[in-house]
């Protein structure tokens, strides 16, 4: 069973930058098989996915382009967002997801960090 441990949430104010973590351990597989993604959730609206990574292709929404940069460490078995020039609309709850990209297709998520962007 795959265990994904988020770090790095926070309270940052517009413009700052913050780096989220997600350790991926999982006895057994291989990290590299894995989507890794991050998704947020906002308070009273859906959650959305933000970032995504697959065997080395990274995917972002629009409105996070250009400002969040996506990237694993294999040797640490790590995910980073970077995310720069933060607004207050990029408050959040980030969650951290693995999904693996073959039989038996397992999907996990990490416990979600809180990300606060305000002045």
């Amino acid at each position: 069973q795959v265990r994904l441990v988020e770090s790095g949430g926070g309270l940052v104010q517009p413009g700052g930058s913050l780096r989220l973590s997600c350790r991926f351990s999982e006895a057994g597989s291989h990290f590299a098989i894995y989507e890794m993604s991050w998704y947020r959730q906002a308070p009273e609206k859906q959650r959305e996915l933000v970032a995504q990574s697959i065997g080395g292709i990274t995917k972002y929404t629009s409105s996070v382009q250009g400002r969040f940069t996506i990237s694993r460490d294999t040797a640490e078995n790590t995910v980073f967002l970077q995310m720069n020039s933060l607004k207050p609309e990029d408050t959040a709850v980030y969650y951290c997801y693995a999904r693996q990209l073959i039989a038996p297709f397992n999907v996990d998520w990490g416990q979600g960090t809180q990300v606060t962007v305000s002045s």
